[in-house]
């Protein structure tokens, strides 16, 4: 992958990446690299026809790509970027509107993982259920200040980024693992 992250600024993006296939594919790209779209549709549970129409439309808004000399026959995809950014503070309420659907399919993306997480936690060695589950962190800040605290998140979890493109940087027993993130505001009495 050629950048760290894609940001998307158009409301036709945006609702075109909020589709729950979509989002599937360019997970898969990004976790395990070039797929061809029969591949893929094996790896996702969905159609040939599907999988091939998806990667076109995520073509369109540069989340994805053709793998540059690969055989014209087999035709492999991928991810143009580890991440996917957007802009959630705009006044313009079509563009508004996209936001807040993207982001309520990104939700409900995170719910699915989290519920088959818990359906086989179980199954994970004891040290790793230690570790893993829910918390949250009622904190009095402000604007600036949070604004700081998400830099400095972003400024750990960067020392960690470069495993992402590199697996031979990964420890023998480094696993992945997904930290979710999505900060609200308390509604006071």
């Amino acid at each position: 992958m050629a950048v760290q992250s894609v940001r998307l600024s158009d409301p036709v993006a945006l609702r075109a990446y909020a589709h729950p296939v979509r989002m599937k594919l360019v997970g898969l790209l990004r976790r395990e690299g070039p797929h061809t779209a029969t591949q893929a549709a094996a790896r996702i549970g969905e159609s040939v026809p599907s999988c091939s129409f998806h990667l076109r439309q995520l073509a369109k808004y540069g989340l994805v790509e053709r793998v540059p000399g690969a055989d014209a026959r087999e035709r492999p995809w991928r991810a143009t970027a580890y991440f996917t950014t957007w802009e959630s503070d705009t006044d313009n309420p079509e563009h508004q509107a996209a936001v807040d659907h993207l982001d309520a399919v990104v939700m409900g993306r995170y719910a699915e993982r989290v519920q088959e997480f818990l359906q086989r936690r179980r199954l994970e060695p004891r040290a790793w259920r230690r570790l893993t589950g829910p918390s949250d962190h009622l904190l009095y800040v402000t604007g600036d200040e949070l604004k700081e605290l998400q830099r400095r998140m972003e400024e750990l979890l960067a020392a960690y980024r470069p495993r992402l493109a590199d697996p031979s940087r990964r420890p023998p027993d480094a696993r992945g693992v997904q930290l979710i993130q999505f900060i609200t505001t308390m509604e006071e009495p």
